[in-house]
Formats: structure tokens, C-alpha cells, sequence
């Protein structure tokens, strides 16, 4: 008993100690009130049988805001058994989250509206625990009025913190507390006025003022939700005659009356005093308003109304409304297949919340299957008490089926005229996720643009997506929450332009009043027609699956070949013709329309621009339109929108068809890969979010228009991206207010002071394994890494920054153009970039002035500290090569100006510079035999790209042997060859080869792209035939990308354009420069022809069903036909020798499909045939009598029927066979009718069969009109 009875002393202690802090007397009307302690002692003594709960200890306010962290519940009263049973009910109905746990706390407080704690705070209708230490919110099921400001004794209470720690939480009252003090006295019954009367009053024209305050008794008809507007608070009530249908409004607005919210119940009858008559100035629909002396009182009838006055309740049980809404699914089922605008039913439903989807937006998942949403009205009590496993009851709302295609959920909407009630607290341990309380971008832009719930559901998964995608790199708040019209967040620059594009027009604003007190009913919600998002805005990992998905739907081999071609080809070209080949897609590819969003970096491990997400990255090549590179590095962690794009998609396959026959069968496909990425112009890109305060001026006016000021603040620290400003070289954390501290002279000299260095860019050299023999402290040996270099031209001396400047000073160049030539500095270097310099590849070109800056720096000598010579001096003397600078990973590169931009003061400048540039020839130029240069740079129009083997002769370097173990998606034994024009159409091509090893830093390599090459090998084939191929200094610049109005590319070359009509006589000056032509000429004759069958695998001769190969043996069983003739046309203006092969030679001879087939067939049991035909006797060949096949084509060869005009579409034989060439000069005869000429001619030339079609006679008519009248054009 001793040792209870100091337990029990200590814990009296406690409790006293704890009422002196938080719970002082108070003076009443009659004198000091009794301590409050003895009555709270008094309750836990009868509570606990006369024992006082020693397990349990008061808690303050204070104390249970800021020390307790997680959900929690105290049961005074309960015992164990009683706790397990109530969080085990509450449990079932959603396993996934647990139960409350349960605390031993006491809580007292008084009850309050918050009216005198802080009278500036605005009066928001919600209840409050208080005592000295502090104010917490409490949300209770019953509340009496009496209750305000008395003090209670909670038995039953539950804690709810915030998902935020920064703010406190909620109490949540689960029983009715127990009143400490005597409660307040409640006035008797008063005389009344029905609603019956207080209608025709409201209707009559007796002005407001002349009428004395009225008191108006009825049943609760209807309960209109809080609402706070232009800063007043207030709520609608109304109140419904007990005989008949009428009802009355009354508008509560009183600070001291808000709190009737809580007390009021649908179907109770109720007594208001104090009410006088008003208008709405608008409408001028009159109600009833409370004064500041009104009161609220539960109505006692002085004699007993019979049955009929009742009336009927409100209220619906859960199977009345889930029957309502079973009914209303099968209503909506019928409206959806009409296809028409729907209306939306209206109807009553209990249900358990089982997810939040959205507290911002109000929306809630009840029963798991039906969206609640309450962002038409404002939310019930700051959403306080709706969390999960909560009860509510929804009382006329509108219950809408798929208003949005891809939303999964049947949705009910609550309109001002719906009421909201909370029905049960939640039994599990979940946390409070407030609503935002002010910038609500989700409320903002659905009160602002009127929408209706399908184009709302719209906006909220656009910006779910935004804010999950972005928020990792600029934070929520700054995203969604900066929606302020003069200065609105990425977010809203994001929406807004989709919304006044897309959305439902200009209608008339909302009418909250009309809506909530109208006879009809007319919201927004009444009415609404099933959408299809008119765009997405795909996560990039999300939008690269799409695209390798639909890439690769109904995709089959037999695509990338025409059924004529690929029946020639032997496995190991057809598997090659395969390998490689690519598809676009835009926008417009997408249903719905696709744009794509994505933060600008640069990887410093590919050295390419990418966009990224919190998914994943994607590739990126940016150009300008006038054919600029791209050069912005200002833009680097700016947050991107781009609508007008083209999506690549690079497919790669690895596989072993043994012939065309089994190309259907993808068993052969042994593997699939792709490569995706996006190219678009700047000027079609959106800067929602900039990296820095204001985007530099160094981003001309001609290219600014689609830049965007940043709402503040700079990119955290999150990705390697450097930015421009010079101020903000290192400040991870944003600062709205820098500028200011900069006027003000706060900054530090540390931050702002930094060195530059101006340089022109004369060469640059592309990306790949270098052994750079650089200077090492540990003295280790060197390892070959990933870089490039330039040769630059420094301009200047460094020089010294302690403030911001506008870019475009140059002083270096006016310092020139002032002293003339001989007082420019000038030096050569060679700057080596590697590591994380590697990023300022994409941005580094040609002819560019650039400045590299050093944050942090103050010696004007770091440039030259850390230059070393490239070999020893006893080699080759320091002045002769210029000396290397590696590039330190600190450094930031900010592209000044182009010289063809230098301004007039900067000419003299401009004229120094000129000659210290790369030379850029033409293509001409490099096809001319003068061309001496071994080394050239040109640009052009890329016509056709395919793959070819590379060449048995060539040995890769140890460097590509490095590169090859790396992570490339064509086998190293594969070369690209692109056929530049000029421009589209240009009869000027130049071949380039490039290995498959240098691919994988090489982007939008496609037909229709514009490229500008530097430093290509020029070659010269033993044809004499010019090429190029691309080395180890070579470097690759995207001018201009291909044109989005070509046809879909399935195969890896371009469609080529309709070729243009020629004569023969005008081939002999171009020759060397002919791509494509057509001619209108006549078959004179055939001269060779051979038909065989070849072996699929090693190109032997197959005969009888199997290869001839015996040594070793041929395991193959597949043969393919192939066929080449050479017969000699003429149209009238000169000859020439044309190569026809495979499907092109039946062409010739005139065989129908039927007729080329068997003879196919039979060339099969031989194995080979093949005739020469000369013109001079005994230079025909011998072939045995026996043979009919061969007889039968010599015969066929000979034939009048072959001599006949046709159309032949032709290119030039780069590889003409030496063997059947005639003579450089030899006479010839020619017989018109009966006279006969002899000519001196020179040698025929060599064309490529493309395609041979007949003539007919209409044709062949209007082509003989266009040759007079082009012939006579040329006399």
C-alpha cells in the first residue's frame, strides 16, 4: 500500500504541475471558477472504480505537437480486449495499413472556434482543443453549442500528424468528451415563424429594412458546405416546412455563428432567431441572413404535429444507395453507347474511403471502386478526418460514368448544392495530407477556365505526371504552386496554353450563388460527354517503350527488302541488308497527341544532349533552322516542352536467314535491339523552367522568342549542369532575392570572382579512345580513355571578372579593331577535353568564338599553368606545335558570337580571324582530279545509307579494338556508307564510309539530314572512282534535320526522287557526277547474258539441289538464281553499255513472270549458262547443239522482238568490267535507208540498270514531242 500510495503522489504531482502550465482557474461571472483539476480528478476516479488511471499522464497541447511524430489513439476507459477488437474491425476492411497504436495519454482542453486566439486569422468554421501551451485543430462526429469554451475531458482520441513534419496535426474526438465545468444555460421555446410563411415573405416587396427580425422554425432540408470567399466565410442552410415541400434559405456568415456547421443535422428541426431579409445583387434571388444576435436552437413545438407534417427524411441507408448506384451504372451504360452528351444523375451513397488518389485535387477512392471528387466545393474542414478506412455520406451528388477514357473509376461529384458528411473516423494508422491552403494550381485552373469533370480529371493526370516526373529537379512548391498570373510556375506555362487550346471554350464564369439557390439546378457537373485526352505527356521511359514498341508491331524482314531483290541475294548479304534499318515517328504518330517534356543535360559518359525525367533519359540533337549549331549551354538544366519533333527509333538485327523463302520465319531473328532518340529545331522548343534567373543575352533575339523568364531560384544540385551566369557558377540552393544582394554589394568576392579567357575555335576532332600521355602525381602508366580536341586560337589575354557583364562585350575584339593586327594577341593551342569536360562536345564548332571561364579563380595565369608542350622538345622544337591544355571539369564554356556575327566595330577583328579558320569545300571541288588535299571538310544532303562489309584488307586499330568490347549495336565487321549530294536532287555524289566503331557517338544519320563533315579522308579507288572515310580526327556536325513531310523509312536507305530525262550524248561531261537519270532509247542488242544458280552460304555454284563445293563440302541445301546481261541502247544522240541484273534482265528480254520462272528452273539442273553475242564474226560463243536452254536464249538474244524502244532508269556504273570495253576511238557505220556513214566514236558508257519499262504508243509519241523539243531547245 506504501508503495501505490507514492505512486499515486507522484502521478497527483504530475497532474497538478500539469494544470498550474495548461490549466489556470478562470474567472467566471460570479467569481473565480473551481479549479478545473479536482472535476477532471473527480471523473477518473468514478471512471476507474474509485482508482485513478496511474498508467496514463496528461499531455499539453504543446507537448503532443511536438513530440509525438506518429499516429496515434488513447481509450481511457478501454481495456485491452476491448482496443484489439476496435482496431481489428477497422483492419478488415483494409488489411494493407495498420491499426492505430495506442498511447496512454489524458487530454484536456477547452473547446473553441479560434475566434480569440488570434483575431487577424480568418474565421474558417473549424474547431479547436486549446489550453495555455497551445491550439490544435479536433474534428468531432456530435458537437453542441454549449460546448464552446468549456472544458472537457477527452476519453477517446485519436492524433493525426501532418505527412509534413514542418506543421502540426489534427485531433480527431472519437466519443463525446466529458464537460469539466457546468454547461451553459439554453433559452426556452420562443415564437416562430414556418417556412411556409417565411417564403411569402421573402417573396413580397415590403422593403428588408422596415421589417423587424424574424425567427424561422424548420426541418434541415438541405446543408451547403463552408465556403470561403474574398476572405469572408459562410455557409447556406435551409430549412424545410414540416407540412409541405417549401423551404427557405439562410445564409450564415457571422464569425460567432460558423461553428453552427458542426451542430447542424439533415432531417433534425431547428430554430433560428434574429434573421432578416436580403437580396443578392445580381440575381436578386432573396434569403434569409443571420445577425450577429441570431441563435440557433433545437425546435420544440408547443403541441405535437400529427404524421403528415413530418415530412420525409433526407437521408438514404447504404443499400438504398447502392442500389441508387447499381441503377445508375446501368442508366450510364445505355447514355455511353449513344455516343451523345450525358447527364448526370444525382444520388445519395455511404462508403469507405480505401485511398487518397489526389488530396490537392479533392480527389478520394471510396469502396475501391468509386472516385469522390470534392474540388467543386471546397473541402470539408481542410480534408481533416478523410483518410483512409474514414465513413462518409454523400447527399446529392452527381454520379458521372468514364467522363475521361482513361480513367479507371466510376466518379461522384459533389457540387455546392451536395453535402459531405463524415460518418466515422478511421481506426488506422495513417497520416493527415492537408490541401494546400493557398496556389492550388489544381483549384486555380478548374475555377479559372470553368472546367467540367472530364476535362478536370484531364488536368489532374497531366499534372500527377508533371509533378512525379520534375519535382526531383526543382522541387514541388516551385512546379505547381507558383501560380501567380504575372509570374506562373513551369506547371501552368505547361497547362494553360493545352487549356485555352483544347478546353470547352469561353462559357459563362461560374454562378456559385445560382448554383446553390436556384429552383433549377444548373453546375458544371450536370452535364458532361465522355473525353479523349486531346494530348499525354508520357514519362521519356514510358515514351521510349511506346516507341520500340511500336517500332517492332506488325514489323517483318520481308519489309526492309523488295521480294525482287532480296530472291537474288545471297544469306550473308540479305542478313546484312537486315541488319540496320530505322522509323520515325512525330506527334502526330500518337493517339493522343504526344509532347514531350524533359530537363536539357549533357552526359558526360556519350557526350550527348540529352532530356530527362525521374525515369530515364533520352537522347536529343537540336539545330537551329537557319542551319547554326546549336550552342545555348544557358539552357542546360531548363525544363523543356517540344511539340513539333521527330522520334527515332535505330533498329538493330542480328540474324541467319539462309535465303529470301524464310524471311516469314522469325526463328531466324536471334536478336532484336534499338537505339531511340529525338531531334527538333530550338525554335520549336518551350523553356517552361529556366536554370537561371534570366536567360543570357548571348541567346540572340532571332532565337529568344521561344524562351521564357524562370519564376525564381536555380537548379539544385541534382544533375551536372552547369549554368551560364556567371553569379551562379556555384549556388546549388535557390535564391529569389541574389539580385538584390548583389545590388546591395552582400555578395562575397569568392563567389563572383572568375577568369575568362576568349578563343575561336578553328578545328575540332571527334570522340574516341585516346591514349593522352598527361602528366600523372602517382607517376602510374596511362590508360587510354574516351575524349576529343580542338585546335584553338586564343584571342586576348585572360582576363579578370569580379561582376556580371552582358554578353556580346568583347573587349578583346575592340582592342584589336583599335590597334590593328600587330596588337592582337594570338596563340595556338590544342585543348584536350576528358572526364566530365567531355559534356561540352555537343556545344563546341567550328568558327565559334567561345570563353571559357574559371569560377573561384583569380589568377590570371591558370590557363598557362596547366598548358604542356605534346612531345619532347629534343623532337621537335616548342614553337613549332602548339601547346595542349587539358580542360579542368570546373571549367564552364559559354559560347560569345559566330565570326560572321562580329558587329562593325569587330571587322578588323573579323579580317584577322578569317584566315585562321577550317576551309569547307564543296563536293564538286572534292570530286575534281585537282583536288590535292588529303584531308577535306564539306557538307551536304545525305541521299542513301547502307551497310557494306568492311573491307578484308583493313586491320582496325588497337583503338577501335577498345571500342569494339564496348556496348556498340552493329558488329565491328560492318561499314556505313552515306551518299552525300549537295542538295536534294543534285546529280553531285560523294560516297563516305565510316566503320561501325565510330557509330555510337553519331546521331540522326539519316536521309534528308544536312551534315557538315571535318576531316574526312579523301581516297581514290582503283576505278578511279572519289570516296571518303571517316578517321580517327574526323568530326560529324547536324545542320539541318530531314524534312517532316518524308515518307515513313522502314529500311535504311531514302526514297530516292523521280529521276530526270536525259540523252546519252549529254552524260559524257557529268559522268563522274551522275546518280540517277531516265532515258527514252532503243535496244539495239544483247551482248552478254548469264543465268546461274549460286550457293546461299559460300556463293558456289548450286546445281541439282545441292552446292559444288567439295573442298571443304558445302553443308548447304539453298540455292539462289541470279542473272546479269549487258546490252548496248541508243537514243539517237550517242550509245552506252548498260548492266542489267536479276528481275531487270526478264525485263529485257520481254519474259512474263511465268516464262522467267521456268527458265529459271531450268538454268537450275545446269547449274550455269551463259552466251556472248559479238558484233564481228566468230566472236560469238561456241555452246554445244545439245544444249536447248542455250540455244533457245542465243536465239532468244538475236530476235527482232528484243530491238525496241523502252524507258531505262540508270546510274553510273562505278565498277564497269574492263573486259568487253571497246577501244578508245574505232569507226563505226551507220545506214540511214540506202546510204551508209562511217564515224570515228568514242568509248560507250557504263550505266547500272535501275528499272526498264516498255513503251506504249501514246507514250512513246509524247516522249519523241519532248526530245525535238528539247533538242531543238539546245540548237
Amino acid at each position: 500500500m506504501a508503495e501505490a500510495s507514492a505512486a499515486e503522489q507522484r502521478w497527483l504531482q504530475a497532474a497538478r504541475d500539469f494544470a498550474r502550465r495548461a490549466l489556470p482557474a478562470r474567472e467566471g461571472p460570479g467569481g473565480p471558477e473551481p479549479p478545473p483539476l479536482d472535476a477532471v480528478l473527480r471523473y477518473l476516479r468514478s471512471a476507474g472504480g474509485g482508482d485513478l488511471p496511474l498508467g496514463y499522464s496528461f499531455i499539453s497541447i504543446s507537448d503532443l505537437q511536438h513530440q509525438q511524430c506518429m499516429p496515434c489513439c488513447s481509450h481511457l476507459t478501454w481495456s485491452t480486449n476491448e482496443f484489439k477488437e476496435w482496431a481489428h474491425q477497422g483492419q478488415a476492411a483494409l488489411p494493407m495499413h495498420s491499426a492505430l497504436p495506442r498511447t496512454y495519454l489524458i487530454l484536456v482542453g477547452y473547446l473553441t472556434d479560434g475566434r480569440q486566439e488570434n483575431k487577424e486569422k480568418l474565421v474558417d468554421g473549424c474547431l479547436y482543443v486549446k489550453d495555455n501551451t497551445g491550439i490544435i485543430p479536433c474534428e468531432l462526429l456530435h458537437f453542441e453549442l454549449e460546448w464552446l469554451e468549456s472544458l472537457f475531458l477527452f476519453p477517446s482520441w485519436s492524433y493525426i500528424p501532418q505527412t509534413n513534419q514542418s506543421t502540426a496535426g489534427y485531433v480527431e474526438i472519437l466519443v463525446d468528451p466529458v464537460l469539466v465545468n457546468l454547461p451553459k444555460e439554453v433559452p426556452d421555446s420562443i415564437p416562430v415563424t414556418y417556412p411556409a410563411s417565411a417564403e411569402s415573405l421573402l417573396t413580397s416587396r415590403i422593403p428588408c429594412k422596415k421589417r423587424s427580425k424574424l425567427t424561422v422554425a424548420g426541418e434541415l432540408a438541405r446543408l451547403g458546405p463552408l465556403l470561403c470567399i474574398h476572405y469572408k466565410t459562410f455557409f447556406f442552410l435551409f430549412l424545410k416546412c414540416f407540412t409541405s415541400a417549401v423551404w427557405a434559405p439562410v445564409l450564415v456568415q457571422k464569425p460567432n455563428q460558423l461553428a453552427w456547421h458542426h451542430i447542424l443535422q439533415l432531417g433534425h428541426r431547428y430554430t433560428v432567431t434574429g434573421l432578416s431579409m436580403s437580396s443578392l445583387k445580381k440575381s436578386g434571388q432573396r434569403m434569409f441572413v443571420t445577425s450577429v444576435s441570431s441563435c440557433l436552437l433545437p425546435y420544440c413545438a408547443e403541441q405535437p404535429l400529427d404524421n403528415a407534417w413530418q415530412g420525409e427524411s433526407t437521408q438514404s441507408s447504404p443499400l438504398e444507395a447502392a442500389e441508387q448506384l447499381s441503377d445508375s451504372l446501368e442508366l450510364g451504360m445505355e447514355e455511353e453507347r449513344s455516343g451523345l452528351t450525358k447527364e448526370s444523375k444525382i444520388i445519395s451513397y455511404v462508403g469507405t474511403i480505401t485511398k487518397i488518389l489526389n488530396v490537392q485535387a479533392g480527389l478520394f477512392l471510396l469502396d475501391n471502386k468509386v472516385c469522390l471528387c470534392l474540388a467543386y466545393q471546397q473541402l470539408l474542414n481542410s480534408a481533416r478526418g478523410l483518410r483512409p478506412g474514414a465513413c462518409v455520406e454523400l447527399i446529392d451528388v452527381h454520379l458521372l460514368q468514364k467522363p475521361l477514357v482513361s480513367f479507371p473509376f466510376i466518379v461522384l461529384g459533389a457540387c455546392l448544392k451536395s453535402t459531405v458528411v463524415l460518418k466515422s473516423f478511421s481506426r488506422l494508422s495513417t497520416a493527415y495530407q492537408p490541401p494546400a491552403s493557398s496556389g492550388n494550381l489544381y483549384l486555380q485552373l478548374l475555377f479559372r477556365y470553368n472546367l467540367g469533370m472530364p476535362f478536370y480529371l484531364w488536368l489532374v493526370s497531366l499534372l500527377e505526371t508533371f509533378e512525379e516526373r520534375f519535382s526531383c529537379f526543382f522541387g514541388r512548391h516551385r512546379l505547381l504552386l507558383s501560380s501567380k498570373r504575372q509570374n506562373p510556375g513551369a506547371a501552368e506555362k505547361f497547362l494553360v496554353p493545352l487549356l485555352q487550346a483544347v478546353g470547352p471554350g469561353k462559357e459563362e464564369a461560374r454562378d456559385i450563388y445560382n448554383e446553390i439557390l436556384g429552383k433549377i439546378h444548373q453546375c458544371p457537373l450536370q452535364k458532361y460527354l465522355t473525353l479523349n485526352p486531346p494530348c499525354q505527356a508520357l514519362s521519356l521511359s514510358a515514351v521510349c517503350h511506346m516507341v520500340e514498341q511500336k517500332s517492332w508491331e506488325g514489323f517483318s524482314p520481308s519489309q526492309l527488302l523488295s521480294p525482287l531483290e532480296a530472291q537474288h541475294l545471297g544469306s550473308q548479304d540479305l542478313n546484312r541488308r537486315l541488319t540496320w534499318s530505322y522509323c520515325t515517328f512525330s506527334a502526330g504518330n500518337f493517339q493522343p497527341r504526344l509532347i514531350l517534356l524533359g530537363v536539357l543535360r549533357v552526359s558526360s559518359r556519350s557526350s550527348s544532349l540529352q532530356l530527362q525525367d525521374k525515369s530515364s533519359t533520352l537522347p536529343c540533337v537540336i539545330c537551329h533552322k537557319d542551319g547554326s549549331p546549336f550552342t545555348h549551354t544557358a539552357l542546360l538544366g531548363s525544363l523543356l516542352q517540344v511539340e513539333n519533333y521527330q522520334l527515332v527509333v535505330e533498329r538493330f538485327l542480328q540474324t541467319d536467314f539462309p535465303s529470301w523463302e524464310q524471311l516469314a520465319n522469325l526463328e531466324h531473328v536471334r536478336e532484336k535491339k534499338t537505339s531511340v532518340y529525338v531531334q527538333f529545331y530550338f525554335e520549336d522548343v518551350r523553356v517552361l523552367h529556366a536554370a537561371e534567373g534570366q536567360i543570357q543575352k548571348s541567346l540572340r533575339s532571332g532565337n529568344s522568342s521561344s524562351l521564357r523568364k524562370k519564376d525564381g531560384g536555380s537548379l539544385t544540385s541534382e544533375l551536372e549542369t552547369p549554368v551560364a551566369k556567371i553569379l551562379k557558377l556555384e549556388d546549388p540552393k535557390p535564391d529569389i532575392h541574389r539580385d538584390e544582394d548583389c545590388q546591395n554589394g552582400q555578395s562575397s568576392t569568392i563567389i563572383t570572382s572568375c577568369v575568362s579567357h576568349l578563343f575561336l575555335v578553328t578545328q575540332k576532332e571527334g570522340l574516341i579512345l585516346r591514349n593522352y600521355q598527361l602528366p600523372r602525381e602517382d607517376g602510374g602508366g596511362q590508360d587510354l580513355q574516351r575524349s576529343f580536341q580542338a585546335t584553338v586560337l586564343w584571342l586576348g589575354r585572360p582576363r579578370l571578372w569580379s561582376h556580371s557583364r552582358e554578353s556580346g562585350n568583347l573587349p578583346e575584339l575592340e582592342e584589336t579593331s583599335c590597334d590593328g593586327k600587330e596588337g592582337m594577341t594570338q596563340q595556338e593551342a590544342l585543348l584536350l577535353f576528358m572526364g566530365k569536360s567531355l559534356r561540352w562536345f555537343p556545344f563546341l564548332h567550328l568558327d565559334g568564338l567561345y570563353r571559357f571561364i574559371v569560377p573561384h579563380c583569380s589568377d590570371l595565369e591558370v590557363f598557362d599553368k596547366l598548358c604542356f608542350s605534346p612531345v619532347p622538345a629534343k623532337f621537335l622544337s616548342r614553337s613549332s606545335c602548339p601547346l595542349c591544355l587539358p580542360v579542368q571539369d570546373s571549367w564552364h564554356l559559354q559560347h560569345e558570337t559566330w565570326i560572321s556575327c562580329l558587329t562593325e566595330n569587330q571587322l578588323a577583328a573579323r579580317s584577322v580571324l578569317r584566315g585562321m579558320d577550317q576551309r569547307i569545300s564543296s563536293i564538286p571541288e572534292v570530286l575534281s582530279s585537282s583536288f590535292t588535299g588529303s584531308l577535306v571538310s564539306f557538307s551536304g544532303e545525305i541521299v542513301e545509307r547502307s551497310l557494306c562489309a568492311s573491307p578484308k584488307n583493313e586491320k582496325p586499330s588497337v583503338t577501335l579494338g577498345l571500342q569494339k568490347q564496348k556496348e556498340s549495336l552493329l558488329a565491328s565487321d560492318h561499314t556505313v556508307k552515306l551518299s552525300i549530294s549537295v542538295a536534294s536532287g543534285s546529280p553531285v555524289v560523294v560516297d563516305i564510309y565510316i566503320a561501325a566503331t565510330y557509330l555510337q557517338h553519331l546521331w540522326s544519320l539519316l536521309p534528308g539530314a544536312k551534315i557538315l563533315f571535318q576531316n574526312l579522308e579523301r581516297k581514290i579507288s582503283r576505278f578511279h572512282n572519289v570516296y571518303c572515310t571517316y578517321i580517327a580526327s574526323s568530326c560529324v556536325t547536324i545542320i539541318s534535320l530531314p524534312a517532316s513531310h518524308l515518307p515513313f523509312p522502314s529500311s535504311p536507305a531514302g526514297e530516292a526522287s523521280s529521276p530526270s530525262l536525259v540523252f546519252l550524248s549529254t552524260l559524257q561531261p557529268h559522268l563522274q557526277h551522275l546518280t540517277q537519270a531516265r532515258i527514252f532509247c532503243h535496244l539495239s542488242c544483247v551482248l552478254t547474258l548469264s543465268l546461274q544458280w549460286v550457293c546461299s552460304l559460300c556463293s558456289s555454284i548450286f546445281k541439282e539441289g545441292r552446292c559444288t563445293r567439295h573442298n571443304p563440302p558445302c553443308p548447304s541445301h539453298i540455292g539462289v538464281r541470279q542473272a546479269s546481261a549487258r546490252v548496248l541502247v541508243e537514243d539517237g544522240t550517242g550509245e552506252a553499255l548498260v548492266l542489267c541484273r536479276n528481275q531487270h534482265v526478264a525485263a529485257v528480254l520481254g519474259l512474263s513472270l511465268l516464262e522467267w520462272e521456268a527458265l529459271q528452273n531450268s538454268v537450275q539442273r545446269r547449274g550455269r549458262v551463259s552466251i556472248q553475242h559479238g558484233e564481228a564474226t566468230g566472236t560469238g560463243c561456241v555452246e554445244e547443239p545439245e544444249d536447248l536452254i542455250a540455244c533457245y536464249l542465243r536465239s532468244l538474244c538475236r530476235s527482232p522482238l528484243i530491238c525496241r524502244p523502252i524507258l531505262l532508269d540508270f546510274t553510273l556504273d562505278r565498277k564497269p568490267s574492263k573486259i568487253l570495253r571497246p577501244a578508245p576511238l574505232q569507226l563505226r557505220n551507220f545506214r540511214c535507208g540506202e546510204v551508209e556513214f562511217v564515224s570515228q566514236v568514242g568509248p560507250w558508257p557504263s550505266l547500272l540498270c535501275l528499272n526498264v519499262e516498255e513503251v506504249e504508243q501514246e507514250a512513246l509519241s509524247y516522249l519523241n514531242r519532248q526530245r525535238i523539243r528539247r533538242t531543238s531547245s539546245h540548237c
